[in-house]
């Protein structure tokens, strides 16, 4: 469940884009009523761009209601889906959506990566209370989830370069998180050797 909730946004930008991507007329309308004068071209990802800030700000409402406290990957999330969508916005041009995800992988792989130079590793202050592992096997899961971010970064923006916008955003919602489910799978798979080996033992 919090799964789709975390996907919320995505997915509101994916059905806006592709449903008036196919009727560019209304699209068209929209944009030119709620942002001025468009180019019909880029009526869609203006309108789809929009949604996906309005969604985002309301998940962060929508959690401090419910819970008091937002996560700084949200706060992150949304703020660089702001920027770089008031950025779209403002000078019609979606390139600067587009570099988003690349942003917020590339963020996260430097944050972790300095976070590893000063002896803290991020994943095990986040999961250590749930499972325990060695330390190679700590550092291993650090530096292999610094290597996905920076890698998807990287291909998020020679799909946005080398493709056009309609399949970006087909790669965004689908190719993005099958990878990352892909990539958490294969994750388990290695952790699952931990798992096994504490099970055996009878002290544990």
């Amino acid at each position: 469940m919090k799964f789709l909730f975390d996907l919320f946004p995505v997915i509101l930008f994916f059905v806006t884009f592709r449903y008036t991507h196919q009727h560019s007329d209304m699209a068209n309308e929209l944009a030119g009523r709620f942002l001025g004068e468009v180019n019909p071209a880029q009526a869609p990802i203006l309108l789809a761009t929009v949604v996906v800030i309005l969604a985002t700000l309301a998940q962060i409402i929508y959690v401090r209601l419910r819970h008091g406290k937002v996560e700084r990957m949200l706060l992150l999330s949304f703020a660089l889906v702001a920027a770089f969508g008031g950025l779209t916005l403002l000078l019609q041009d979606d390139n600067f959506i587009k570099w988003k995800p690349t942003v917020l992988y590339w963020v996260m792989a430097v944050s972790m990566t300095v976070a590893a130079l000063c002896k803290r590793n991020a994943l095990r202050l986040m999961l250590s209370e749930k499972i325990e592992l060695p330390e190679t096997a700590w550092l291993r899961l650090n530096f292999a989830w610094i290597g996905f971010f920076v890698f998807m970064g990287a291909l998020n923006l020679f799909v946005a370069y080398r493709y056009p916008t309609e399949v970006w955003v087909d790669f965004k919602l689908f190719g993005g998180m099958g990878l990352l489910l892909l990539f958490a799978l294969a994750q388990g798979v290695y952790l699952s050797r931990f798992i096994k080996e504490d099970a055996a033992d009878p002290h544990v």
